[in-house]
């Protein structure tokens, strides 16, 4: 089998990026320290979603008598794309942007490029953004402070310069806590009337535009009540005193470098009232970038006057801002109450089938045994995970890998990604838009599809990190047809694009190829170079559950 490519560095520095962790634990630290006294400007969300045209769109689209809120799948990359971009051209009073990682790309820019031309035309615009990713290229997306109508927050900032991710954590050392607990939400609202969540970033990987790798994945967009919801959820750690105004963080000579020249469509900065602007302001047009022909379901919905969604009763489900507070006293683990822990919850009520896509899946003892308990009452488990081939994080499986045999040996039908797989485009079972011929597949969706009536869709792994350290943000939705719509999104990609893990008589693992794949059985890690292999065994021993 062929061994695909794949940066000779990341294993590494992820590798590295652990032990400076650990070796911070042991006390090494470092007197880089975060500003005091910071103003912080309470806002809110905007809150009359009912006088912008995608609010009565949404009025419009809601059948007499439908109760709840609406909901689309968005299983194609491009549409995942696209559906943003015609949101922020659509809106009219505010875009709220809650973000992990805004990667400095072709589809990053040609998407804040309309963020800006938005904000131009009076548009409120807020960024929070995950402090982590935003160093190096990354960082990019922090020019956009100095344009008017745009406020740019960092979630639990590492003091330090933003030369590179590495030089950050070497800053942080002697604060463990801050380094591991990230705010991994994904969040994008328009008008307070529609917003769409999931598991994608902002970058070319998540919208099927990577040449090396592509996520496969899933997001959903949402109208109704349940945007309200969401927008105070993006409010509470909008204010929260871990959210730093990135102004704040950076030293004049440090952004003096990062804005550079003025961009082209920048317009000098004005205060940025505490409600959404009312009044237009000067338009500039924003350049095009390169989207596909099929028009998003937004554009379709604006074209006929009614938006394509299925009405149904949800609940949003998310963390507080406080977990990832380091200065916090840690619960006793009994009185956790974390968004994993709801879902355990949730799915201990199981009756049949249970359909789990998590790209960074560490069980621990607690969900394995629940696992156990819903294979006693002959509940079918079915997990879709990455192989170590396909996942971009491989130093993750290294806690995977302690699971394989006892969740093959209690019945739960164990499936992990190939990474030459149809998916390469970045979604379930198609080759995508824009995608190499040789790029890798990388499972990112998060999903949880429950005896063909509960949807889960959201940014959470099933693992420790996601359960322990990092906030999270999920839809839970009751609905029969969007449940099977999911469901057979993901089935081809187990018959075509997975291994089936199994157990050989002999008690060893035994990856078995897709039916007529033309693929062999194999019986070490497919498309995993040795190197590769030899290394996580080295580390597994100094990786503990949590911290992968």
């Amino acid at each position: 089998m062929r061994v695909l490519p794949r940066s000779p560095w990341t294993a590494y520095r992820l590798f590295l990026a652990k032990l400076l962790i650990a070796a911070s634990a042991l006390g090494l630290g470092a007197c880089a320290s975060l500003p005091d006294n910071v103003e912080r400007p309470v806002s809110h969300a905007f809150n009359a979603p009912g006088t912008t045209p995608l609010g009565r769109l949404v009025v419009a689209s809601q059948p007499a008598g439908a109760s709840g809120s609406g909901f689309a799948l968005l299983g194609q990359a491009d549409s995942a794309y696209t559906s943003r971009i015609s949101m922020v051209d659509a809106a009219q009073k505010s875009l709220d942007l809650q973000y992990y990682a805004i990667k400095q790309d072709a589809s990053t820019d040609a998407l804040l490029a309309r963020v800006r031309a938005a904000a131009q035309r009076g548009v409120r615009v807020r960024i929070l953004l995950d402090d982590l990713n935003a160093s190096g290229r990354d960082a990019h997306v922090l020019r956009l402070m100095a344009d008017r109508n745009i406020e740019i927050r960092m979630f639990n900032p590492l003091p330090g310069m933003r030369g590179s991710m590495l030089g950050r954590i070497l800053g942080s050392l002697g604060d463990v806590d801050r380094i591991q607990q990230r705010m991994h939400n994904k969040v994008f609202i328009a008008d307070g009337a529609l917003a769409i969540t999931g598991g994608r970033n902002i970058g070319d990987a998540y919208f099927g535009q990577g040449q090396d790798s592509n996520f496969v994945d899933l997001d959903i967009l949402a109208a109704g009540a349940i945007v309200g919801d969401l927008s105070r959820s993006f409010d509470a750690y909008w204010n929260n005193k871990l959210a730093y105004p990135v102004e704040s963080l950076l030293s004049q000579s440090e952004m003096e470098k990062l804005l550079g020249p003025v961009p082209e469509v920048a317009v000098p900065k004005k205060e940025v009232s505490s409600e959404a602007g009312t009044t237009a302001q000067d338009k500039t047009p924003a350049p095009k970038p390169p989207l596909p022909d099929t028009p998003s379901t937004i554009d379709e919905g604006i074209r006929t006057g009614r938006l394509a969604l299925t009405w149904a009763p949800a609940l949003m489900l998310v963390d507080k801002p406080g977990k990832l507070d380091p200065d916090k006293e840690a619960p006793p683990e009994e009185t956790q109450d974390t968004l994993v822990d709801g879902l355990l919850r949730l799915m201990a009520r199981a009756r049949g089938d249970l359909l789990i896509v998590s790209p960074y899946f560490v069980p621990g003892p607690r969900m394995m045994e629940e696992f156990a308990a819903l294979r006693k009452r002959n509940v079918r488990v079915r997990v879709l995970t990455n192989s170590l081939a396909s996942n971009d994080a491989p130093i993750a499986h290294v806690g995977y890998a302690r699971y394989r045999h006892d969740l093959i040996r209690m019945g739960v039908e164990l499936y992990e990604m190939r990474a030459e797989s149809q998916a390469a485009g970045g979604a379930f079972g198609s080759s995508g838009l824009g995608a190499s011929a040789d790029s890798r597949a990388s499972l990112h969706a998060k999903t949880i599809v429950m005896d063909d009536r509960i949807l889960v869709v959201g940014s959470m792994n099933l693992d420790l990190r996601s359960q322990l350290q990092n906030s999270e943000v999920a839809l839970l939705i009751r609905s029969v047809s969007l449940s099977r719509a999911a469901r057979d999104m993901i089935e081809p990609t187990l018959e075509r694009d997975a291994w089936r893990m199994a157990l050989d008589g002999n008690g060893k693992l035994l990856w078995r190829a897709p039916p007529k794949s033309g693929l062999e059985d194999e019986r070490s890690e497919p498309g995993a170079s040795t190197g590769l292999q030899i290394m996580l065994k080295l580390v597994s021993p100094f990786a503990p559950d949590e911290m992968l």
